[in-house]
């Protein structure tokens, strides 16, 4: 058995390259067949239509590593983590957004003082308030999830708990996909995406505690349904945007995504864990959190000045190095005082932590 400390590398490289495919999507194919930028790129658009399967992997990672951070951890201890974890990047991101929309976007994106102001809660999906960049919805999906780890937390993790618990969810997943349970389960349910949690926590079980025949059989149902409802979530963006998707090249990516999540469970990967991943993983929740509609207001802006592949890239880099400053200034010196002044607590052990792109 594991003791679940060690950092795994590989997964900090796997965040920020699911960032990087979510923010190539937004750029190239979604910001202007959606009318959201009026610089086109045809050519690109093709892969890059593809890319917001990069949140599928954020999922996944987030059952995995979000279950590593709460495991032997106390309900306080749990919840400090992901205060601190999600919320001073997250009210930058906020306050970038909110600026630059102000300053540079009016006319394209239109902001009120409670909109904000309730966005800050992180909760702004309870009354229905309207995010303030669009990808925020993830982070209500990510915290409904982390609702259902720190309920763990006050139960207590052990072995057998915790397969229970994955076998339940997956029942309640496909008896809210069969109409057995009313709609409002799905709240808490959320068959949409259920499989990537269950499955993400059933690795992390792999990892620590090895096979047994309910992890092989847990992974396996996991992603038979995530392909299933990636195909049919594929058509409905499709439809959203008038273009065809390739059930093939879907199934084929959440394959991947699936396969490349078990070699790290198994510890096969870790010829590429290499330390100054850690750096990279570390730009994946602020560059998620500023990329969006600010990327999407500059190519307004500057779209007509600016080569499209200079402006592309250009882009790209000045929202890593905001990603990098936002880390840099702002999550690296606030985060120990936080979690001091929540839990009168010195800094606990760091783990692979996700956000929730």
């Amino acid at each position: 058995m594991r003791n679940g400390t060690d950092r795994l590398y590989e997964i900090d490289g796997l965040r920020i390259l699911a960032a990087l495919c979510v923010v190539f999507y937004h750029y190239t194919f979604s910001g202007w067949v959606g009318g959201a930028s009026p610089v086109a790129f045809p050519a690109e658009s093709a892969a890059a239509k593809y890319g917001y399967l990069g949140v599928d992997l954020f999922f996944l990672v987030s059952g995995f590593v979000v279950l590593m951070s709460a495991w032997n951890r106390t309900p306080r201890q749990f919840m400090v983590s992901r205060v601190v974890r999600l919320y001073p990047a997250y009210w930058v991101g906020i306050a970038i957004t909110t600026l630059v929309t102000l300053t540079l976007g009016r006319g394209l994106y239109e902001l009120s003082a409670p909109q904000v102001l309730a966005n800050l809660t992180m909760f702004q999906a309870v009354p229905d308030i309207p995010n303030v960049d669009v990808v925020y919805w993830t982070l209500w999906t990510e915290m409904r999830f982390y609702f259902l780890i720190l309920l763990f937390t006050f139960i207590g993790m052990t072995r057998a708990r915790v397969t229970a618990a994955l076998w339940t969810w997956l029942g309640l997943t496909f008896a809210v996909q069969l109409g057995l349970l009313p709609r409002v389960a799905d709240l808490v349910v959320q068959s949409e995406f259920s499989h990537y949690f269950v499955a993400g926590m059933a690795l992390f079980m792999l990892y620590r505690f090895g096979l047994t025949w309910q992890i092989a059989l847990i992974v396996p149902i996991c992603l038979g349904n995530a392909v299933y409802r990636a195909i049919g979530y594929s058509a409905s963006v499709g439809r959203r945007y008038g273009v065809e998707y390739e059930p093939m090249i879907v199934t084929a990516v959440v394959v991947v995504i699936f396969l490349v999540m078990t070699l790290v469970a198994l510890r096969a990967t870790r010829v590429l864990a290499k330390p100054w991943l850690v750096v990279a993983g570390s730009l994946t929740y602020p560059l998620y959190l500023v990329h969006a509609h600010v990327g999407f207001i500059l190519f307004n802006r500057a779209g007509d000045a600016v080569n499209r592949y200079v402006l592309l890239f250009g882009l790209i880099a000045v929202m890593l190095a905001a990603a990098y400053a936002i880390h840099r200034f702002v999550e690296q010196p606030l985060a120990p005082r936080i979690k001091r002044l929540l839990s009168g607590a010195p800094g606990e052990r760091k783990l692979n932590e996700s956000p929730a792109p």
